[in-house]
């Protein structure tokens, strides 16, 4: 895809996405065959339902029905979320990050994996799990030294509200 074309794309759809209360992440233009696939990611601080999903979904079709932007022939819009191991870009997606397990790459070569505390206009703050019944331990990193993170999964994990819940239960 022609980096004009990604342009006005990006130009035409995203003041769609953000009327709906979304991030416009990314738009890539695959051809699969003679199809071709449209991929809009977005996103929000809140992250999106199905039904945010959808609404955009048919906001954006009907936008690109009535434009050239796709040009001529067949294409399949596909409208998604980042997933679950998205990688971090942009400040907001840090923020969003917040509380998850990240894999930074270090600018020096290292590799860190840290839970995500808080996020700053410089960097981030991190808990550096412990190891072999070791606590764990804070760690500052600015942005510059950050060269890529990407939010780990995990399978395991407790969430807050589970926490809170199950805490509210003992103490009732």
């Amino acid at each position: 895809m022609s980096t004009t074309q990604s342009e006005r794309l990006r130009e035409l759809l995203e003041p769609l996405v953000s009327s709906q209360g979304l991030d416009l992440e990314e738009i890539e233009v695959d051809s699969v065959g003679r199809k071709r696939v449209l991929r809009v990611v977005v996103d929000s601080d809140e992250g999106a339902d199905l039904d945010a999903i959808a609404d955009v979904s048919r906001a954006l079709s009907a936008k690109l029905d009535e434009t050239d932007a796709m040009g001529e022939g067949e294409y399949t819009l596909e409208v998604g979320t980042p997933g679950a191991e998205r990688e971090l870009a942009e400040h907001r997606h840090y923020v969003r990050a917040t509380d998850r397990l990240v894999k930074f790459q270090l600018g020096d070569g290292d590799e860190l994996v840290a839970r995500i505390i808080t996020v700053d206009d410089e960097g981030v703050d991190v808990e550096v799990p412990g190891v072999k019944g070791r606590r764990p331990t804070a760690r500052r990193l600015a942005f510059e030294d950050i060269a890529k993170a990407r939010v780990q999964v995990e399978f395991s994990r407790k969430d807050k509200k589970d926490e809170k819940d199950m805490k509210e239960e003992e103490e009732a």
